[in-house]
């Protein structure tokens, strides 16, 4: 199973909190040894794999059902002289003769594996998998003393062994399927460590991060305990609906650890809050516990970590679990504001274009020329505009400059099979959740969450000389000033304020909790086709949010819908980073006659330019390439389960061939491999004798050529012909050429490389005969190309 988006889990051992899972029949303790059990499995699996097909038989007949005349009703072969039991699985079966009689019908083995005689190595190695789960399974059975766990076991067993018999996929028969509870205990996590850490630097983040990743890791290799030691230990707790989970837990997470041919889920994907709150108070007790154990072996830049943060971690972690009113239980955390169902953590979502943006004028604005919201969350529409705008860029709309949609190109992807791909990674319940603490997680992605739930809003403002001043608007503006002033202190203020006040200026505000904390002022020039960025700036407090990049992709779409594709800016030394990762460079797009005299200059810094595609919704942008990465994964899934097939190997070497063509390979042209350099192939005759005898003539003029002009002769070099199977010169070559045997540039160019591969393979390396080889096949593949005949 792919681990889904988000804390990503990494392995056993992280920090003193490093238990290993136990083996199934350990007893449900926490058992050490069990990684190395689940090695030997895996050893063993790799050594029958690669046995003989008839001791590959051999093994299957005991677990496969007679297929003698007469309706045998046999399912195994028994042997005459049967081991004792339980078997050693760890001693190698003596060898079984496919003539042996069977203890139980007296048919031989051959009879009970007839049917697996065409089956194909592939089929027959998931089969011998599933018979070793199979014996350990069954060892497993004898060796546990708890009833519960025994039961279970003994159920997977005969799973398994009906799978054997029927020659089928193992499916678990239950009245539910994972996962057993929603929101899981990862995704409660996330929401947990969303909901109390947000608002902390990036630092301090992501040592959250951290301690969230070490929690979720112990609770997948954590063993639980049996449903008997519970009731001893919380005589009033729910038996029925422990052992409920606990029987899950073995089915799905802790036996196919073991035994890889039944399903493997991860417990915190699977399992929810009620599985935690079952294991929280025992397993927080037994972390710490363990953690001031080993304090002297943990790394120095651990203990911190460990000793001090964990612990504060886990009693606020504690309180949310057992808390009845906490709301990162509820699967509407984090769920769009705007009255939709959509939980915001599955960014792969429909495409972006089709949901309706909004920008519209704000209802506080004093002029509806210079004022506008350009929030989703809060969707209005002013009455003192004529033409409220309406909702942007509609799918059934042509784009601004966009007269055609973009033409097909030959090695397009199938729209059908697009589709298809489509319908299975839209359906929520294929698709992976995904989580702002995901290493992968796009920048603005945590401010477009906070958007959608109306903690943000985004607000174009300025002031204005022909409408009665706002009391609001002014404010937003006084707050934009101390912004920029507070973030700029090398810009006077004085400056900052006659800018931000200015009609001519605009800025978009952000605004948290109706107090501003950023914004991005702007002069837009329509007339000359671009739109100057005079600040940017974000509030200490509330920066590595993201909120930088979502106001700068809304400072786009505003523009993409105003028709104004172009920015400039003066971007300071800490500046130019942010400016980079927004699309700004220094190649400037707009001729400097548009923008010489219109933008202001400032000394020390550097102009840089964006020019925006109207054919892109920047606010959704990072979920369009998810979605697209997505597409390709599953496409290459596909590939790859279409390619994967095992061919035979090449024999022809230990025949004498020295050289085959890459394509002649089996399987190499179903990987999708192609021949490079392709060129051009002349279909005129009179054109390719010309061009072939120009290149050929260059060669012989060429100063290395001299060992390549006439036929080896064998009193100049003994033994040559033996070597060289197949001679080549560029006498023979010319003689070639004239009676017109080159129909096409590969016969040419396969000649002339016989040439310099027979050199090669004949001389030592250091010869002055390898040499020129080398150096003229560098000057013969210039040629070829400067002809066209392949490609540069």
């Amino acid at each position: 199973m792919a681990d889904s988006a988000g804390i990503q889990q990494g392995s056993p051992a992280i920090g003193a909190a490093g238990l290993v899972p136990a083996a199934p029949g350990a007893g449900g303790t926490e058992g050490s040894g069990a990684a190395g059990g689940s090695a030997r499995i895996a050893v063993k699996k790799a050594q029958l794999r690669s046995s003989p097909r008839p001791k590959k038989l051999e093994k299957l007949g005991v677990y496969s059902s007679c297929k003698a005349e007469g309706a045998c009703k046999c399912n195994g072969w028994k042997s005459q002289n049967p081991p004792p039991t339980p078997p050693r699985t760890d001693q190698q079966s003596s060898a079984v003769n496919l003539q042996e009689p069977c203890r139980s019908c007296s048919h031989t083995l051959g009879d009970h594996v007839t049917h697996l005689e065409n089956v194909s190595e592939e089929e027959m190695n998931r089969l011998l998998g599933i018979v070793l789960d199979v014996e350990y399974l069954y060892t497993c059975v004898h060796k546990e003393e708890d009833a519960d766990t025994k039961q279970v076991y003994f159920s997977l067993f005969k799973l398994l062994r009906k799978s054997i018999l029927q020659m089928g996929k193992p499916m678990l028969e239950a009245q539910e399927s994972p996962p057993f509870e929603k929101p899981s205990i990862e995704q409660g996590v996330n929401n947990f460590v969303q909901y109390k850490f947000s608002h902390l630097p990036s630092k301090e983040r992501q040592t959250i991060m951290e301690l969230a990743k070490m929690f979720l890791n112990q609770i997948n290799y954590w063993q639980l305990e049996t449903p008997s030691q519970r009731r001893q230990r919380v005589p009033n707790d729910d038996a029925a609906g422990y052992k409920a989970n606990y029987t899950r837990w073995l089915c799905y997470c802790n036996v196919p650890q073991f035994c890889d041919s039944l399903p493997r889920y991860e417990t915190t994907q699977i399992f929810g809050r009620t599985l935690l709150r079952s294991v929280f108070t025992v397993m927080r007790k037994q972390l710490l516990e363990q953690a001031r154990q080993e304090k002297d072996k943990l790394p120095p830049e651990k203990r911190t970590l460990i000793l001090t943060h964990f612990p504060k971690f886990l009693s606020m972690l504690e309180e949310e679990v057992y808390s009845h009113s906490s709301p990162i239980w509820s699967q509407d955390f984090l769920a769009g504001a705007a009255g939709g169902q959509i939980p915001i953590h599955t960014v792969i979502s429909p495409p972006p274009v089709a949901r309706q943006l909004y920008y519209s004028t704000s209802p506080v604005s004093v002029d509806p020329s210079t004022c506008g919201s350009v929030s989703p969350a809060r969707k209005t529409a002013s009455v003192l505009e004529p033409n409220p705008v309406g909702e942007k860029r509609k799918p059934s709309e042509p784009l601004p400059h966009e007269e055609n949609k973009r033409p097909r190109v030959v090695g397009d992807i199938p729209m059908d099979l697009i589709s298809e791909v489509m319908a299975t990674i839209t359906d929520p319940a294929a698709i992976p959740e995904t989580s702002l603490l995901s290493a992968h997680s796009a920048r603005d992605e945590a401010a477009r969450l906070e958007e959608r739930r109306g903690v943000i809003e985004f607000h174009v403002i300025g002031n204005s000389l022909n409408q009665k001043p706002n009391k609001r608007i002014l404010m937003w503006l006084v707050g934009l000033q101390n912004v920029f002033s507070h973030q700029l202190p090398r810009m006077p203020k004085e400056y900052i304020t006659r800018l931000v006040f200015d009609p001519k200026h605009k800025t978009l505000s952000l605004i948290k909790d109706g107090r501003v904390i950023g914004g991005i002022c702007f002069r837009m020039f329509p007339s000359q086709g671009f739109t100057e960025i005079v600040f940017c700036a974000v509030t200490s407090n509330e920066q590595v949010k993201g909120y930088g990049t979502h106001l700068m992709n809304h400072l786009k779409e505003y523009h993409i819908k105003h028709e104004i594709l172009n920015f400039l800016t003066y971007a300071d030394e800490y500046a130019i980073g942010y400016f980079k990762k927004q699309g700004f460079s220094k190649d400037i797009k707009v001729p400097k006659a548009k923008y010489v005299g219109y933008i202001k200059d400032y000394e020390g810094a550097t102009l840089m330019g964006c020019e925006l595609n109207p054919s892109i919704p920047y606010t959704e942008f990072s979920v369009i390439i998810k979605k697209q990465k997505e597409i390709i994964k599953k496409l290459i899934e596909r590939k790859q389960a279409q390619i994967r097939k095992v061919y035979p190997g090449l024999s022809c070497f230990k025949e004498g061939v020295r050289q085959i063509p890459i394509e002649s390979i089996p399987g190499i042209r179903e990987t999708g491999w192609k021949p490079v350099g392709k060129g051009k192939e002349l279909k005129d005759p009179d054109q390719l004798y010309s061009t072939l005898k120009t290149i050929l003539q260059h060669v012989k003029s060429h100063q290395n050529a001299w060992p390549f002009m006439e036929p080896v002769k064998k009193t100049e070099a003994p033994g040559y012909y033996q070597v060289i199977r197949f001679p080549m010169d560029l006498k023979t070559m010319s003689e070639r050429l004239k009676s017109r045997y080159y129909t096409t540039r590969k016969l040419f160019m396969a000649d002339m490389q016989r040439i310099f591969t027979n050199c090669r393979e004949y001389n030592p390396p250091e010869s002055e005969y390898y040499k020129c080889a080398n150096l003229l096949e560098k000057f013969f593949y210039t040629k070829i190309k400067e002809a066209g005949l392949i490609e540069k």
